[in-house]
Formats: structure tokens, C-alpha cells, sequence
């Protein structure tokens, strides 16, 4: 089965960071299918801390790198997250065998 490779970063400050971010987002722009930013705000404040939710495509070492780099980034924490109906099977069979 296919499947998703989903990628959360965590910017502690995300006003400084932005900058670093980004440039490593664009260097890896061909392996994101889907990116969303969220942070708080409402009429009078926005929030410092930001979170970038992404759909990775590409190979694991690609990917791993992409990770890699974010977290080496003063105030960026980021999370790989591979996502499979198949090792949800794979669990239950195991656990059914005798």
C-alpha cells in the first residue's frame, strides 16, 4: 500500500526564523506537494510561534535531509511523520497469529 509522508515544523519565533525557513523550503520545493502555515493572530496581535504543516513526496534520504536541516536551525523543530493503512494490517495479522 502507499504511503503519506507528512512533515509538522515547529518556529519558536517564527519572525527571525522565517527567513532560514523559507530558504530551505524552496531548496527542497520539488519533494513538497502540499504546505500549509498556521499561526495565531486576531486584530491586534499575531502569535511568535508559527507551525508549517506539509505532504512530502520524494525518497526517505530526501526527506530525512529536508528534516535534518530544519532541525539544525536555532527555533525550528520539525517531525517526519510516515502515515500507511498497510502497517496498521501488518499489526493486527501479527497480532492475530498464533
Amino acid at each position: 500500500m502507499n504511503s503519506k509522508t507528512i512533515m509538522a515544523i515547529l518556529q519558536r519565533d517564527r519572525k527571525a526564523s522565517a527567513p532560514k525557513v523559507q530558504e530551505v523550503l524552496t531548496k527542497y520545493g520539488d519533494n513538497i506537494k502540499v504546505r500549509l502555515g498556521i499561526h495565531d493572530t486576531d486584530e491586534n496581535h499575531s502569535s511568535d510561534e508559527g507551525l508549517i504543516i506539509l505532504q512530502l513526496c520524494g525518497s526517505d534520504e530526501e526527506t530525512g535531509r529536508l528534516e535534518r536541516e530544519l532541525n539544525s536551525l536555532e527555533g525550528v523543530k520539525a517531525k517526519k511523520i510516515i502515515l500507511s493503512f498497510s502497517d496498521e494490517v501488518e499489526q493486527f495479522i501479527r497480532s492475530i497469529e498464533v
